[in-house]
């Protein structure tokens, strides 16, 4: 089982997701702020991370963005009901996941499964060998992509979002599709998962001061690679 990092300023939710991930295995270290969290990240060394948006102190959007300036670890937000708004903003910073308290723990261990199965899925599914995309290189066996040259980093579904449309340059993918296949969720709710990823994964391999090239937008229907 991974090794989870609860930061979570909630006392109850932090008891209670803890020892429920706990009782299914999972080794769990749990931190009220986000800088005790940040300060565990060294330590503890987790595979996945549970972040509260609504933290005291460097709220959850800030603590993302730090983790994301050094790791690319997957990291699921909770967030309460109707925070649409911070999900957004969180999404944007580098979330690849959210969940919606209060939320019993076989929706948070299904979801925390789900992040860790993309990359392995992705590996087992996809050939071996580096495919060259004008100045973008994709190593679907090393699971490794870089942009004249230079290694990109990466976080899951950003990874996993790219190499699913690169599989295919110039077939057009609904958000639906794209959200069923990378996060595994099947309600039109989440669409703005896909297009936060989308933003994300432009800022990161697109010519800032050009048109995207490599994640074109059909408008109306969704988001396809190339033709470059």
């Amino acid at each position: 089982m991974p090794r989870v990092l609860l930061i979570e300023d909630d006392p109850a939710v932090r008891e209670g997701v803890g020892l429920g991930l706990r009782r299914r295995g999972h080794e769990v270290s749990a931190a009220d702020t986000g800088e005790a969290g940040l300060d565990l990240m060294a330590a503890f060394r987790p595979e996945l991370v549970l972040l509260d948006l609504m933290l005291p102190g460097i709220n959850g959007v800030q603590v993302c963005r730090r983790i994301r300036e050094t790791s690319q670890i997957p990291i699921i937000m909770l967030t309460a009901r109707g925070d649409d708004f911070d999900i957004v903003v969180g999404l944007e910073a580098g979330a690849d996941d959210y969940i919606v308290k209060p939320a019993r723990t076989e929706v948070i261990e299904a979801r925390i499964k789900a992040v860790l199965r993309r990359l392995g899925d992705t590996a087992a599914a996809r050939p071996a060998g580096t495919e060259f995309h004008a100045e973008l290189a994709i190593d679907r066996a090393g699971l490794t992509v870089a942009k004249n040259g230079e290694r990109v980093p990466l976080a899951p579904s950003e990874l996993k979002l790219l190499l699913h449309l690169s599989a295919s340059p110039e077939q057009v993918f609904s958000r639906q599709q794209l959200l069923e296949y990378v996060w595994e969720h099947s309600y039109h709710a989440d669409a703005r998962l896909v297009d936060a990823c989308v933003r994300r994964l432009r800022h990161k391999i697109e010519d800032p001061d050009a048109a995207p090239r490599y994640i074109q937008t059909v408008r109306g229907f969704g988001y396809r690679f190339g033709p470059l």
